[in-house]
């Protein structure tokens, strides 16, 4: 029987075909191979803060005046007492000067009463109402006095002034902040941590920061406290560390801030890149197999394994494409493998 062309065409495809079907089967790709290690597993809470006094004071005026002199400037160590602000005191000086001598009127009429009283010229009520009108003015006079003294904006710690935010000639009220006081040798970080981790973060963890000021340094901290509600707005909550030590940490200094949450020494480990979907590639008799995994601790170079794998495996580093059950696979060694 002869052939047509379009036969014998469409015979070479498919001989083609199963010929392609069956390198598949036999050809091997090839692969990166790795093994899974012992090592330690930390696992972290990434967040950023800044370097604040333990117990910031805010100086505000207890009335309203203008600013009359600035005494402090920033970085300047003040002590309990001392005086930071003048306010304008004017208005404040007629005042107290109107009350001194509403006073000494009402002193002299009160005396002049109880004289008439102890002669039997004036009446008990008469005598009682004189000596309760130089009280009130007394009163006034020291109430003036008060006021006089609160244009003077003292310190009510000993400490530094780490922000200073008016100048002479503005205005003054009890809502302003003038200026920050803090102790520099008593400092904390205040951090915010995402809402997302803030579930494994706790009092009493261990923490290591960083800033581009301190190239190459660690520097220990632990977890002092959490705040109780957290910023809708941003989606996280602020985070109070103490570090080890106060040295070299100026005021307002920003910082990269590394929780531990979880650690283990012994962890059996495997790349990051050789898990996928909760499972790995393991090569047994040079063909790939798909093997679910149970993980634990993830880092980004890493992965601790629960279950499923052991030391001796050997898995597919970075999967190529076209990996599938039972392919046949040519492996080396990653560089670096352990």
């Amino acid at each position: 029987m002869k052939l047509s062309r379009t036969g014998l065409l469409i015979g070479v495809v498919v001989l083609a075909g199963l010929g392609g079907a069956a390198w598949w089967r036999t050809g091997a790709i090839a692969v990166t191979l790795v093994h899974p290690h012992y090592g330690a597993a930390t696992e972290l809470v990434y967040g950023t803060g800044f370097v604040e006094a333990q117990q910031p004071v805010s100086v505000q005026a207890r009335i309203t005046a203008p600013v009359a002199r600035v005494l402090v400037e920033e970085g300047q160590r003040v002590t309990r007492g001392q005086p930071l602000f003048l306010l304008a005191d004017d208005e404040q000086r007629a005042l107290l000067a109107q009350a001194a001598a509403q006073r000494r009127a009402a002193e002299q009429t009160e005396y002049r009463t109880v004289t008439l009283f102890r002669q039997g010229w004036v009446t008990r009520a008469a005598r009682d109402q004189a000596v309760a009108n130089a009280d009130v003015a007394r009163a006034a006079q020291a109430t003036a006095g008060a006021r006089q003294d609160q244009l003077v904006v003292r310190a009510e710690i000993d400490g530094v002034v780490t922000r200073r935010d008016v100048e002479p000639g503005e205005l003054a009220t009890p809502t302003r902040v003038l200026a920050l006081l803090g102790d520099p040798a008593r400092v904390r970080i205040n951090a915010t941590i995402d809402e997302r981790d803030i579930a494994r973060v706790a009092p009493g963890q261990q923490a290591l920061m960083s800033t581009d000021a301190m190239p190459g340094r660690a520097i220990p901290a632990r977890v002092a406290e959490i705040t109780p509600g957290g910023d809708p707005a941003q989606r996280a909550f602020r985070v109070r560390l103490l570090p080890a030590s106060a040295a070299n940490l100026p005021l307002g200094l920003s910082l990269e801030v590394n929780i531990v949450t979880r650690r283990k020494d012994r962890a059996l480990l495997v790349p990051a890149s050789a898990v996928s979907a909760g499972a790995v590639w393991v090569v047994r008799d040079g063909r790939a197999h798909r093997q679910e995994v149970r993980t634990g601790i993830a880092g980004g170079e890493a992965v601790e394994v629960l279950a499923g794998l052991s030391a001796t495996d050997s898995l597919v580093d970075k999967p190529p494409e076209g990996l599938a059950e039972g392919r046949k696979v040519k492996g080396q060694a990653a560089r670096g493998a352990r």
